[in-house]
């Protein structure tokens, strides 16, 4: 057995504008419980994952403008589900929170893959991808020639 010396991820952290704004979304949309807050005036944030387990994302309000796509570093946050129906779920639920979608319904990743899902922004315009490995198969994807997570 060959053992793994790649790091793994431990938690995601993202600038944002208005923590208040973004602990809503995250909290109350996606569903992330909060591990841990600060509210130190200039040094406010929060820890968020599931109760008992570790961090898996963490927002900083640090940020003064929002997310800049052409800019390096992150280019989208993928969150993987269990199913489809999972996905269409969020889907529902972000809808009903106002939020706009890159494209319609759940897509593919690419020309007959079956893993999909769907493609939003965050309130600071952070790319968020919601997907689940399988049953997206049925689906067209918006971009034949590239992986449609790529290009939103």
């Amino acid at each position: 057995m060959t053992t793994s010396t790649a790091p793994r991820t431990g938690h995601i952290g993202l600038n944002v504008t208005d923590l208040e704004h973004s602990l809503a979304f995250y909290r109350d949309v996606l569903g992330y419980g909060v591990l841990g807050e600060g509210k130190e005036e200039g040094r406010r944030f929060a820890f968020l994952g599931e109760e008992g387990a570790r961090p898996v994302l963490t927002l900083w309000q640090q940020a003064d403008a929002a997310f800049a796509g052409g800019n390096a570093g992150l280019h989208h946050l993928a969150i993987e589900v269990d199913t489809i129906e999972r996905v269409r779920e969020y889907e529902s639920a972000l809808r009903a929170y106002g939020v706009e979608f890159a494209y319609e319904g759940v897509v593919p990743h690419g020309e007959g893959a079956t893993s999909g899902g769907i493609f939003f922004h965050d309130p600071d315009g952070t790319r968020l991808e919601i997907y689940a490995p399988s049953g997206a198969e049925s689906g067209a994807a918006p971009i034949e020639s590239a992986p449609t997570c790529g290009f939103f």
